[in-house]
């Protein structure tokens, strides 16, 4: 079965659109679309009711904020990049998440049994098939990435370098390494900052840097511009969207959340609740936040012009509730 995403995909937003349009509107027409990206890519190449595209699709279809995948189009379409690049770049970075989920979730990391509202990949499928479903779901993105003949050659490879990049040891694999080993300590802010910035927010960073990429070729200043100004946006929203977490572990419950709460602090965990306390911890939150819209303000024209679904996302990230 043919990966291509280029089919059906939606034109980048018109210059001004951002700010013009309804962003609850422009939400619900790319959550859509992920879920039917996703739809599409989590059973290719297996047969009808096979048990592991059943367990990939559970994982990575059936909800979620995709605030990643919303991230890649916000930020691409502030660039005027291409529609199924962004597509493309979109459907692999949710699939990359939800194969992370996959593997938080199992009895030798976090061992949760709760994932938006729902049992965990592992409580339905069992560990075996939960390990082997979060495995395919990453090959996937790969292929998703490298299987349009429409998308160039030189874009492909940069997107799978930003997103093997973010995955890594020096992204989210080695940020939950370094959260193993912290459990039970007490990290000081720099090091706390450190290990989530690869945990979590190498990924929210890898994010935005593939929807620029797909932005394609645009004045080497003006693209330095961006990319500087992009990549402060995203490390900023990365840690805020840690810090938030960490809250809501805190001080929400389990059925707003959708996850087990308070198993950070059960578990011993390295927080920003855990060194700084709930209400600094906002402060900080709201803080990273300001940083970040103060980042989009450099952005070149027009792109500081398009840059609106940007600041709205980092906005949401700060004020969610789960």
């Amino acid at each position: 079965m043919s990966t291509s995403v280029s089919a059906n995909h939606e034109a980048p937003a018109a210059a001004g659109d951002a700010q013009a349009g309804d962003f609850e509107s422009w939400v619900a027409q790319r959550v859509a679309r992920a879920r039917e990206l996703l739809d599409r890519h989590c059973g290719a190449g297996l047969s009808a009711g096979s048990p592991l595209g059943e367990a990939m699709h559970y994982a990575a279809a059936l909800g979620g904020k995709r605030m990643r995948p919303l991230l890649v189009w916000a930020s691409g379409e502030c660039l005027g990049a291409d529609g199924a690049a962004l597509d493309a770049a979109a459907c692999a970075v949710e699939l990359v998440h939800a194969y992370s989920l996959v593997h938080d979730d199992l009895p030798c990391m976090d061992n949760d049994v709760l994932r938006r509202g729902m049992p965990t990949v592992h409580v339905r499928y069992g560990e075996a098939m939960a390990l082997l479903a979060g495995d395919a779901l990453q090959t996937r993105a790969f292929e998703v990435l490298t299987s349009d003949p429409a998308l160039p050659e030189r874009l492909q490879a940069r997107l799978c370098g930003l997103l093997a990049a973010a995955v890594g040891a020096g992204g989210m694999a080695g940020g939950q390494a370094l959260d193993l080993q912290a459990t039970g300590r007490r990290l000081d802010l720099q090091a706390l900052r450190d290990m989530h910035s690869r945990k979590t927010g190498a990924l929210l960073r890898a994010s935005v840097l593939m929807g620029v990429a797909c932005a394609g070729e645009i004045d080497p200043r003006l693209a330095q511009q961006c990319e500087a100004a992009l990549l402060d946006y995203a490390r900023d929203i990365g840690l805020a969207f840690q810090v938030v977490d960490d809250v809501l572990d805190a001080s929400a419950d389990s059925a707003t959340l959708g996850k087990t709460a308070g198993k950070d602090a059960e578990q011993g965990k390295a927080t920003f609740v855990a060194l700084l306390g709930v209400e600094a911890a906002r402060a900080q939150a709201r803080q990273l936040l300001e940083q970040a819209l103060q980042a989009l303000r450099r952005l070149p024209e027009p792109a500081r012009q398009r840059s609106a679904r940007l600041a709205e996302l980092a906005r949401r990230v700060v004020a969610r509730s789960h």
